[in-house]
C-alpha cells in the first residue's frame, strides 16, 4: 500500500452502546467468492476450542471426498455428516442427489432439534433452498424454532432472502481475484 493509499487508525470506538448476549446466533456466508465453508469451520475451531459439542451436516460434497476440515473435525469429536455425490454438473441422476438432499435435510433437522450441539454448521444449505430440492419453509422453520443454545451456521451461494431476514450476522464473500480463475489448481489437501 502506498501512502497515497494509507488510511488513518480508528480512535473513536466503532461497537454500538447498549451491547447485549443472546442465547445463540445463526450466522450465513454467501456469496460467488471463495472461503464460505473455511469461515464457517473457523468458527467451528472457535466452538470446539471453548469444549462446545459440534455436527456438520455437508450437502452437495460426497461423503468420500477426503477433506482437512473434516479429518480434523472428527479428530476433535466434531460429529461429520456428509450428503451428496458431489457436484450437480457431475451428476449422473439429478434424482438420486435430490433424495440425498431430502434425507440430508431430515437428518440435519434432527441434529438441531435434538439440542445435543451447541453449534450446527450447514454447510452448502442454500443451494438446496435455491433449488427447491428441500422446503425453505420446513428450513426457515427449523432454524427459528431451534432450541435456545444451539447456533447454526449456514453456508453456499445465493442466500434466501427468508433465511437471510432470520439471521443474526449475514456475510457476504466477493471474489476479488482467485487463483483457480487463473488455471491453478487447489493444493492437495488445501482448498483456497
Amino acid at each position: 500500500m502506498s501512502d497515497a493509499e494509507t488510511t488513518d487508525a480508528l480512535t473513536d470506538d466503532p461497537r454500538p452502546d447498549g451491547l447485549r448476549s443472546a442465547p445463540s446466533l445463526v450466522l450465513v456466508n454467501t456469496g460467488n467468492g471463495k472461503g464460505k465453508s473455511s469461515a464457517a469451520f473457523g468458527v467451528m475451531m472457535r466452538a470446539l476450542a471453548a469444549d462446545w459439542p459440534v455436527a456438520v451436516c455437508q450437502f452437495i460434497k460426497s461423503g468420500d471426498w477426503k477433506v482437512g476440515e473434516e479429518k480434523i473435525g472428527r479428530q476433535l469429536g466434531v460429529d461429520w455428516h456428509s450428503f451428496g455425490d458431489g457436484f450437480t454438473w457431475d451428476s449422473d441422476d439429478l434424482e438420486v442427489d435430490k433424495a440425498h438432499a431430502r434425507e440430508g435435510w431430515n437428518t440435519a433437522k434432527t441434529v438441531i432439534e435434538s439440542g445435543d450441539y451447541k453449534l450446527v454448521l450447514l454447510d452448502e444449505l442454500t443451494y438446496l433452498c435455491s433449488w427447491g430440492w428441500i422446503d425453505l419453509d420446513d428450513v426457515v422453520a427449523t432454524i427459528r424454532n431451534r432450541p435456545d443454545h444451539v447456533n447454526v451456521v449456514v453456508t453456499g451461494r445465493d442466500a434466501p432472502a427468508e433465511i437471510v431476514e432470520l439471521a443474526d450476522t449475514v456475510t457476504e464473500m466477493r471474489e476479488v481475484k482467485h487463483a483457480y480463475q487463473a488455471g491453478i489448481r487447489a493444493k492437495r489437501g488445501i482448498d483456497y
